[in-house]
């Protein structure tokens, strides 16, 4: 039984990997046996996740790239299967959330949280996938969001980028999983990121966020480990284009 779950000979890419959800999947799949490869902007906090997974045994390398320019990928694609080669396995982690009123959005920041949120998880699949094809194998996780299903305050934009994700998973799955790449996304609840960090801040929205849930409390970053090893592992060769919330039951209530 074990071996569902072994990632050993895997290479793993985590876009946003230096922090929060990103860096926290980091850590599961370097765990589960995966070489882990962790990219984002800033390099200090890429060079303290991989530490962290150096000092819990396990493989990691940092490839510092700015993900937001989706017609320049090619070259952050081909950097990250330097390290250990070929990625297997993707997570689309990186985000941004502005959250602004409507009345307050620019073109600018519509184009910027459409572009990270939603349009650079395919590009840069896209790019990785030819090599997941040619060993018949490979795994496409996208980072969801209760948004993907319902509307909070403030979240016109990143809504409809996530809204767009959970529709971008179904679609990566219809055109890959036919070679063996199987494409699913997680939907997390709250926890405690630099992205949610308002809603942390105020103790009254945090209560009435954890009230929601069906368990009584937000997340724990450590709560996302299970499903992250789950979807990238051999347990899950049969289930692709499926949104897995990770929320607590915030979505059941």
């Amino acid at each position: 039984m074990q071996a569902l779950f072994d990632l050993t000979g895997r290479v793993a890419a985590v876009t946003g990997g230096g922090s929060g959800i990103g860096r926290e999947i980091a850590l599961a799949l370097a765990g589960a046996g995966a070489s882990v490869i962790v990219t984002a902007r800033r390099e200090a906090k890429l060079a303290e996740a991989v530490a962290v997974v150096e000092a819990q045994g396990g493989t990691a390398a940092a490839v510092p790239a700015d993900l937001a320019d989706t017609r320049n990928l090619e070259a952050p694609a081909a950097a990250l299967a330097r390290p250990f080669g070929a990625p297997d396995i993707l997570v689309n982690a990186a985000g941004v959330n502005l959250r602004q009123p409507a009345e307050e959005i620019t073109p600018d920041d519509w184009d910027l949280t459409l572009a990270i949120n939603l349009a650079t998880p395919f590009f840069l699949a896209r790019a990785l996938v030819p090599a997941m094809r040619d060993k018949g194998w490979g795994r496409v996780i996208n980072i969801a969001s209760l948004q993907s299903a319902r509307a909070f305050a403030n979240g016109v934009a990143y809504g409809a980028s996530k809204g767009g994700v959970a529709q971008l998973t179904r679609a990566m799955a219809e055109a890959w999983s036919g070679d063996g790449i199987a494409c699913n996304a997680i939907a997390p609840g709250y926890f405690p990121t630099e992205l949610t960090a308002p809603v942390f801040a105020d103790p009254e929205v945090s209560a009435r966020m954890a009230a929601q849930t069906a368990v009584g409390r937000n997340g724990r970053l450590e709560d996302l480990r299970g499903a992250a090893i789950f979807l990238a592992a051999p347990a899950s060769d049969y289930i692709t284009g499926q949104l897995l919330y990770v929320d607590g039951g915030f979505t059941a209530k």
